[in-house]
């Protein structure tokens, strides 16, 4: 009976095994598409489960997987895409995805990430989707990046990042969107955004930037959509986005406190079409903004004086559809009523004919 009892145990140890190898579905997950797509989702594992070759997604959110080790997915030659989402994970370890060499998407978000290891990112050369959003990473080892010369979108947005670095993104040639939103960035370093010149969109709002950072941001070339929104600024200076004005067609600038810009601000700036800088304390806006291309502009809540030189607004008031909400501040006969219903600008037009032709004699 005993040789018997042993055999028996032998016997389903091995099944166990076999069970829990690359050629079948891994328990508890379930699986699809001949194990294309093992979903491990909620099913309260603790490390990494193994898979076959033929899997090209592994989806193995809300489990607790507190360190990404090592290699630990070395064995997922075919991966595709990674799916780490609500797993608790606080550290990455140096060459956690070695060997994922396939691998497009990778998605981190909603961790409780605070260390980042150099070399973590090492083999990715495929990624395209990093999402390390929603963790507490406070800062960046330089060149973490290096490997990614394919990536498109890195969102980091709501960590805890005080300082881009130089460096930062060394290697990360191609990167077209980067959300920085909701960190705690009071400064950007000179050469930060070296490497990444050709973003398209770069969200940096409700973040600690107290001015305007004119360095960094002269490198860019052809960003499409900026964000600066809830930060503190006061002024925007001249030529804040002339090196990428050409491509520039949205810009988010509310609730900044923003008192001002200089009036040569928007040089360069031919393509705007949606501006958003409501809920700040601005009075005017600068002669360099064009409204030729402008579609959709929100200007509520600022302390608009309604004078000759926010014609050029008012004129474009009357030539859209669109009714934006914007109420005169000053002067004083004029506050309360709304800038495309106001009289402040009756007089403007002929105002401006007679300059034209004072200039001409």
């Amino acid at each position: 009976m005993h040789k018997i009892s042993l055999l028996s145990l032998t016997f389903f140890a091995l099944v166990a095994i076999a069970a829990s190898g690359p050629g079948v579905c891994p328990s508890p997950c379930h699986c699809h598409g001949d194990l294309q797509h093992v979903i491990c989702d909620d099913v309260g594992i603790k490390k990494i489960p193994r898979v076959s070759d033929n899997t090209r997604l592994l989806n193995m959110q809300r489990n607790n997987l507190p360190v990404l080790p090592t290699g630990g997915f070395g064995s997922m030659k075919g991966l595709i895409s990674l799916h780490l989402q609500h797993c608790h994970i606080k550290e990455i370890s140096g060459q956690a995805f070695k060997g994922l060499k396939k691998l497009v998407y990778l998605y981190l978000s909603n961790n409780e990430i605070s260390i980042i290891k150099p070399g973590a990112f090492e083999d990715l050369t495929e990624l395209t989707y990093l999402y390390l959003d929603n963790n507490r990473i406070p800062d960046l080892p330089k060149g973490i990046f290096t490997p990614l010369a394919n990536l498109f979108i890195l969102q980091l947005s709501d960590n805890k990042l005080r300082e881009l670095r130089p460096g930062t993104f060394s290697g990360a040639k191609d990167l077209r969107w980067l959300h920085l939103s909701g960190n705690e960035l009071t400064s950007i370093h000179p050469s930060a955004l070296d490497e990444v010149e050709n973003l398209a969109i770069l969200h940096l709002d409700r973040n600690r930037l107290s001015s305007y950072p004119v360095s960094p941001m002269s490198k860019l070339r052809v960003v499409e959509e900026l964000s600066l929104s809830k930060n503190p600024m006061k002024v925007i200076p001249d030529e804040a986005f002339q090196s990428f004005g050409r491509y520039m067609e949205k810009l988010y600038m509310d609730n900044m406190g923003l008192e001002r810009f200089s009036d040569g601000a928007f040089n360069g700036v031919t393509a705007l079409k949606s501006l958003h800088i409501e809920n700040n304390k601005l009075s005017s806006l600068p002669s360099s903004l064009s409204f030729a291309t402008v579609e959709n502009i929100t200007l509520s809540n600022n302390n608009w004086m309604c004078n000759c030189q926010l014609a050029p607004l008012r004129r474009w008031m009357d030539s859209s559809r669109l009714r934006p909400d914007a109420t005169c501040a000053s002067p004083s006969q004029y506050r309360g009523q709304q800038i495309r219903e106001s009289t402040a600008f009756s007089n403007c037009r002929q105002k401006s004919k007679r300059d034209k032709k004072g200039t001409r004699h």
